[in-house]
């Protein structure tokens, strides 16, 4: 049950702090009045077992939210009211933390709140697009489809991520594997050969290679720890810049510059927002709200704000596709396709199958990139070990030779 905090006065006219469980601020207030308190404030209270823990700091998994919002729109489309869709399904959900939540999402409807605005407070466990879906479905009067939409979205978008793991799993395995193999070599096994190769160091006959790479063996057998706790303080600084709003927009920005990657990295996120605008222009949405919501499911920074460049535009009586096309980020058929779609008053049917032409352009390209990027992965380690093998062999084979 929800935990809130109230400030009140007593019969005396003392204030009076405390916390109470109820299920909902309403409820909360008269339960003060029958302890003979008068409320001044009454909110929710954010500690380790609410909000603090459910809403803000865990998270729940994507292939489970979009259950829930397939559920919720087939309960309301079955006819159950809203409150009652919620119980069970908080009744019902196998995650605690999504249970939590979506009881105090009921308590919150149940007070007076809207649903859009009652998910906002849980960013953690619902996304802005959903948010922003719902809250365009409860004015449009669309609420199920808006659901429903959003359910298949995540889904895709789960899928998408689940394909991507497991396509890079296998590389990301191989350089693991390649990296500790190598470390290893420098640290264990090319050390002991540095007092046999004295005799050509005198002499200066060493290689290159070989004395480049016992310099890096010795750095990294001498002072290798200090790497440790310097990449732990880079990545919790990075993480920490990451955190701000700079530093999230230019690694979007970072994203889109990487080779191949950031090519496909952009189509993904053109397509959703066209999927996600060529929805809410289906079901009614006027298009300034439509472009308001369907940017933040883009996902992407620089273009969620060249979309809000070009909503100012259209607020000025411009065309859709010319600011798009000075934004220099979407793709030339792309915004022939939205132009065409314009002057033929269809956007809502072109943007679902620019969408899907994306998608699919995406998902061949991606699948190339996995395939070439093992046997470069091999090839790397390949040179690296034979580098090594080969700074080793020379000297030997040299003092041999003079023997």
């Amino acid at each position: 049950m929800p935990t809130f905090a109230y400030t009140a006065r007593d019969m005396s006219g003392k204030q009076v702090s405390g916390t109470l469980e109820a299920q909902s601020e309403r409820e909360a207030a008269s339960l003060l009045s029958e302890r003979s308190l008068f409320p001044i404030k009454v909110s929710d209270h954010v500690n380790t077992g609410t909000r603090s823990l459910f809403g803000n700091r865990k998270k729940v998994k994507g292939q489970t939210m979009a259950v829930f919002y397939n559920q919720l729109a087939s309960l309301l489309r079955s006819g159950v009211p809203m409150i009652r869709s919620l119980t069970v399904l908080s009744e019902q959900s196998a995650d605690p933390v999504l249970a939590e939540v979506v009881r105090e999402v009921r308590a919150k409807v149940e007070d007076g709140e809207p649903m859009g605005q009652a998910m906002a407070r849980f960013p953690g466990v619902f996304s802005e697009m959903g948010i922003n879906m719902v809250r365009a479905g409860s004015e449009g009067g669309f609420l199920e489809d808006a659901l429903d939409r959003v359910g298949n979205f995540t889904e895709l978008q789960e899928d998408l991520k689940g394909r991507t793991i497991s396509a890079l799993a296998y590389p990301v395995f191989l350089f693991s594997i390649g990296s500790l193999v190598i470390t290893g070599l420098l640290v264990f096994i090319v050390p002991k050969f540095d007092s046999m190769f004295d005799r050509l160091r005198d002499k200066g006959e060493m290689p290159a290679l070989t004395e480049a790479l016992l310099t890096v063996s010795g750095w990294l057998g001498s002072y290798g720890w200090i790497l440790v706790p310097v990449m732990l303080g880079l990545f919790f600084l990075v993480r920490m810049q990451l955190s701000t709003e700079e530093g999230k927009t230019w690694f979007d920005g970072a994203k889109l510059k990487i080779p191949v990657l950031g090519g496909i990295l952009m189509n993904l996120a053109v397509a959703r927002f066209c999927r996600v605008l060529g929805t809410l222009l289906g079901n009614g949405v006027p298009i300034l709200k439509s472009l308001e919501i369907s940017r933040t499911a883009a996902g992407n920074r620089l273009l969620s704000q060249s979309i809000s460049n070009a909503t100012e535009n259209i607020r000025g009586g411009d065309a859709l596709a010319s600011p798009l096309r000075t934004s220099g980020l979407f793709p030339g058929p792309v915004v022939e396709m939205i132009s065409v779609g314009e002057e033929s008053n269809s956007l809502e049917r072109v943007l679902p199958e620019i969408a899907d032409s994306l998608e699919k352009q995406t998902f061949r390209r991606l699948d190339l990139f996995v395939r070439l990027l093992e046997p470069i992965m091999l090839l790397i380690m390949a040179i690296l070990v034979l580098a090594v093998v080969l700074a080793l062999l020379i000297p030997v084979l040299k003092s041999s030779s003079s023997i």
